[in-house]
């Protein structure tokens, strides 16, 4: 596999792109419908790059062109839902945005006949039919492939916080599976969906992905599924943790987050004092609770030892990127997230809605509360 470090030198820094998966949805029941074809079938040859697959026909992926500030890349987002919304009207469906679609059974899908696909049946068997999940990643893209790999290391250490953020999917096959994030689950019965474990160096990555190549663990570099990763196609920082928003101010709170979290660590990166030695025992940990519990479950920092809340380590990590949310003036995220902090992540809502009106009306909610501007 030729992997080059020479992807990673970008000459515009902290420069974004992102993506995000669609429920494709029956404007009648909000189940799940078959589209995705038909929808690659009508986008012109200039926008077929902002379109793609993923494993099954009533799912669809966008994406953004690269886009220099946050207010730019939510821009394109609000474009892109707008143009599928268009073409739903057409082809006779509504997008729906959760980590789950609520009801659907994964017998009852039809999986994309592609080489990608035959691949990972042929490796997950069983659990490739099971990945019915719906999510939003986000590159960021910094100077060079050393400086990547070392961020990288060190961002992990605020996966579980994104995650607790961004929980929304409570429900698969029809059940309230008791979990806030059951999209998590469900993707890691796919290996390599992990968190990955400290490089020393660009080369130590490279060694690692050389060694699942030449072992047949993968085909492609993008068949490591890790929830947070030096990205060897784009040559960025790519944040996998999110469950999909119907919130685009959700959405640019992530995204922010996710830009800010980059840049302060490359700041400590350059200056020598960044810290990438983390316990990986408490990472873990800390994303099974935002997985499982709500904002006042108790974690372990993984950098400091220091046992504290969700919140707290929530508000921990605004405070770290406060300034790098300053010099990128997007500061006004910091009352989103202290809006979700008081008033939940769409999960809540989820979980509200059915409660109240019953399943059948929460599909028609994950379809009617979407975002466009």
């Amino acid at each position: 596999m030729s992997l080059s470090s020479q992807v990673f030198e970008h000459s515009n820094l902290y420069t974004i792109g992102v993506e995000e998966e669609y429920m494709l949805c029956c404007p009648k029941t909000g189940d799940l419908i078959d589209k995705a074809k038909q929808i690659l079938d009508l986008i012109p040859t200039k926008k077929e790059g902002r379109y793609s697959y993923e494993l099954i026909h009533s799912e669809i992926e966008v994406n953004t062109p690269i886009c220099s500030t946050v207010s730019e890349s939510i821009k394109e987002i609000s474009n892109l839902r707008k143009e599928v919304k268009d073409i739903g009207k057409e082809l006779g469906f509504r997008i729906g945005i959760s980590g789950t679609h609520p009801t659907a059974k994964p017998k009852e899908q039809t999986f994309v006949d592609s080489e990608d696909y035959k691949w990972v049946k042929e490796q997950m068997q069983y659990y490739a039919n099971q990945n019915i999940t719906f999510g939003m990643h986000v590159h960021i893209a910094v100077s060079n492939a050393e400086t990547a790999v070392h961020v990288c290391n060190s961002l992990r250490r605020w996966i579980p916080a994104l995650l607790a953020i961004s929980t929304n999917s409570p429900f698969f096959c029809g059940e309230n599976t008791g979990m806030r994030s059951s999209r998590t689950l469900q993707f890691e019965n796919f290996p390599r969906t992990n968190t990955p474990i400290t490089f020393k160096s660009f080369d130590d990555y490279k060694r690692i992905v050389d060694n699942l190549y030449l072992t047949k663990s993968i085909e492609k570099s993008r068949q490591i599924w890790w929830k947070i990763r030096p990205h060897l196609d784009f040559g960025t920082i790519e944040f996998r943790i999110c469950d999909a928003q119907r919130s685009l101010r959700n959405m640019e709170m992530l995204i922010a987050l996710s830009q800010a979290l980059v840049y302060q660590s490359v700041k400590e990166f350059r200056s020598k004092i960044l810290r990438e030695n983390l316990n990986i025992e408490y990472i873990n940990d800390a994303i099974w609770k935002a997985i499982r519990f709500g904002f006042d479950a108790q974690i372990i920092d993984s950098c400091t030892d220091m046992n504290l809340t969700l919140e707290e380590f929530i508000i921990m990590m605004s405070d770290y990127c406060n300034p790098a949310l300053e010099y990128f003036n997007n500061t006004q995220v910091l009352n989103q997230i202290s809006n979700v902090l008081k008033n939940g992540t769409e999960y809540n809502q989820q979980i509200e809605i059915c409660k109240t009106f019953g399943m059948n009306s929460l599909k028609h909610f994950l379809m009617d509360s979407v975002e466009y501007d």
